[in-house]
């Protein structure tokens, strides 16, 4: 169980502010349409985190346990520096395809995804935990928990969000992950 809880509050935090967050408003805005955003986000995040899941697993198997301690520690505070910096998205190339909003979300998010903090997040947290299954739920709902309002808040909310602040926070939860585990302190924990 820890595992999913450590994994749901890293993505969670770490997807405030971000591009596929930014994505999912500016997709709910232009298209209306919650249900397949919604669907397409999850569908692409599952496919996205559990491949950045096997590669964290097979990062666990290969690398000595306390180079694999230094570089999730590094990443750690590599993805809190990351957090402070703000992501844009413009709308340009968003066009609906005739495989409709479903698809045009799934491709962009999967996409969007690729080299993202949250998938590196993954990447560590599956080297770290040995139940992949946990660390991919606990991801995948970090994603919607961080998502799923943006799809329904659409433009209303984006400009009063304040994004600034949670990226702060993001970014210190990031940092102290970092630190906790460089020390070797709370390895039960993380």
């Amino acid at each position: 169980m820890e595992a999913f809880l450590v994994s749901l509050l890293a993505v969670t935090v770490g997807e405030i502010g971000d591009k596929t967050q930014l994505l999912a408003l500016l997709l709910a805005a232009r298209y209306k349409k919650p249900a397949p955003i919604i669907l397409g986000i999850l569908v692409a995040t599952l496919a996205n985190h559990a491949l950045a899941g096997l590669l964290g697993q097979w990062i666990a198997q290969h690398i000595s346990a306390d180079v694999l301690r230094w570089a999730l520690g590094i990443s750690f505070l590599a993805i809190a520096a990351w957090t402070l910096k703000p992501d844009e998205m413009d709308d340009d190339g968003l066009n609906e395809s005739h495989y409709g909003v479903f698809m045009l979300t799934c491709v962009t998010f999967f996409i969007a995804e690729i080299g993202d903090k949250t998938q590196l997040a993954t990447v560590a947290l599956a080297a770290k935990y040995t139940d992949l299954s946990l660390v991919i739920a606990g991801t995948t709902l970090g994603m919607l928990v961080a998502d799923v309002p943006a799809v329904f808040l659409g433009k209303i909310a984006a400009p009063n969000f304040p994004f600034k602040l949670v990226r702060w926070i993001a970014a210190g939860v990031f940092a102290i992950l970092g630190v906790l585990v460089l020390l070797g302190i709370g390895d039960r924990f993380l």
